[in-house]
């Protein structure tokens, strides 16, 4: 009787797992997977692109400075001594 009872509770939890797992291949949970995690991805990308950009308009500014290359005209808001 155990034993029986032990094997029904076995195939429950078997069944329940497989439509887990078939739930997810659905095609549209699939798009939407995949959506959400190049949004997550175009965003970080987005970031990166932006720090680095501000890293090097920051950089390109001080060297301004430091050689005395045109005038010291700061368009990204940096507050950078210039030497003078």
């Amino acid at each position: 009787m155990i034993r029986r009872l032990f094997y029904m509770a076995l195939g429950a939890f078997g069944a329940v797992w497989v439509m887990r797992k078939l739930q997810t291949l659905h095609p549209n949970h699939l798009a939407r997977r995949a959506v959400s995690n190049a949004a997550g991805i175009l965003e970080q990308a987005r970031e990166f692109a932006g720090d680095a950009l501000d890293g090097a308009a920051e950089r390109e500014t001080e060297l301004r400075s430091r050689f005395g290359l045109d005038t010291v005209e700061n368009p990204y808001h940096y507050d950078v001594k210039d030497g003078r």
